[in-house]
């Protein structure tokens, strides 16, 4: 895997990606937006997997993907949003990797240091969703986010000063913040199908709490939930909690828990046997976990439930 990662392709600067596409120097070292219009190679993409230093933000007019449901769809026709944050791999066979059809708008982290957006960018799930988890947007939405990436570029390609950078981070939260809403609106209108990955999850962990071969391994993770259902781990948890209030991990726990009452009061097994057989490595990290679910121990429940 190491000798895999050594051969990426890797993008440590804003200068690196105007070079690699042909385009003059960006105007601020640590931010730029690029036009498609002004590219001149528009057709080119990076050549295979690739890594970011810094933030992609692109708009596309035409993607593929949109979600089927039954009989109908459940997207949008007016292009979509892509994002990937600094470290990730991103790239590959499905021509994410090119610069942009409409706008891009690349970000140095360095660009926040100072304000609390170095912070709070790091709390948007949609930055490591899967490119097939595009954000879809309607008419009006692609107005809003276009008229952003424009008052962007008309400050970046005016006279920079010591105010550009506060304006500029002000839209970035503004586009940040509609970006955040128009997820939620899109879990909402894929209520149905999201209802569906919520059933293929329940009978995943049921499974998995049943197969003590499955339980040697651990509890089942996020991450494991998310490889079977072909999602990223963060939209799972963000397609849970507007869904259900929950967020993946806590669903797991759920469950666990709700197995865990069934053996200690059908069975005669230890709290330590329970919790090995739920794929605690330590049966402390059980109990502590049980007690800060149900607001008391393994064994005061067994006693509660049996009336002793």
């Amino acid at each position: 895997m190491k000798k895999k990662e050594n051969h990426l392709l890797k993008l440590q600067s804003l200068s690196d990606a105007h070079r690699l596409f042909g385009l003059p120097q960006p105007r601020h070292p640590l931010i730029s937006l690029i036009n498609g219009a002004h590219m001149p190679h528009p057709e080119n993409v990076l050549p295979g997997p690739h890594v970011l230093a810094y933030y992609k933000i692109s708009y596309k007019p035409k993607l593929s993907g949109k979600l089927k449901y039954g009989q109908g769809y459940y997207d949008f026709d007016e292009g979509g949003l892509l994002f990937a944050a600094p470290g990730q791999i991103i790239g590959g066979n499905d021509h994410e990797g090119a610069v942009c059809s409409q706008y891009t708008l690349l970000i140095h982290p360095d660009f926040f240091l100072g304000y609390p957006l170095a912070k709070k960018i790091k709390q948007y799930g949609f930055f490591s969703y899967s490119t097939n988890e595009t954000l879809h947007l309607s008419e009006e939405e692609k107005n809003i986010i276009l008229a952003i990436f424009s008052f962007i570029e008309t400050e970046l390609n005016s006279r920079i000063d010591d105010f550009s950078q506060e304006v500029m981070i002000s839209q970035i939260e503004l586009l940040l913040s509609y970006s955040n809403r128009f997820h939620k609106r899109q879990f909402l209108t894929r209520k149905a199908a999201s209802a569906g990955v919520l059933q293929k999850m329940e009978a995943l962990l049921e499974a998995c709490f049943n197969n003590e071969v499955t339980l040697s391994k651990g509890i089942p993770t996020v991450a494991y939930l998310a490889e079977q259902l072909n999602l990223s781990p963060n939209y799972l948890s963000d397609m849970l909690r507007t869904l259900t209030g929950q967020s993946a991990q806590q669903h797991i726990h759920e469950r666990l828990i709700e197995k865990a009452k069934e053996k200690l009061s059908t069975t005669n097994l230890s709290v330590s046997e329970i919790a090995y057989d739920l794929g605690f490595e330590h049966p402390q990290s059980f109990s502590k976990l049980f007690k800060t679910r149900t607001n008391v121990s393994p064994l005061e429940f067994r006693k509660a439930f049996s009336g002793n």
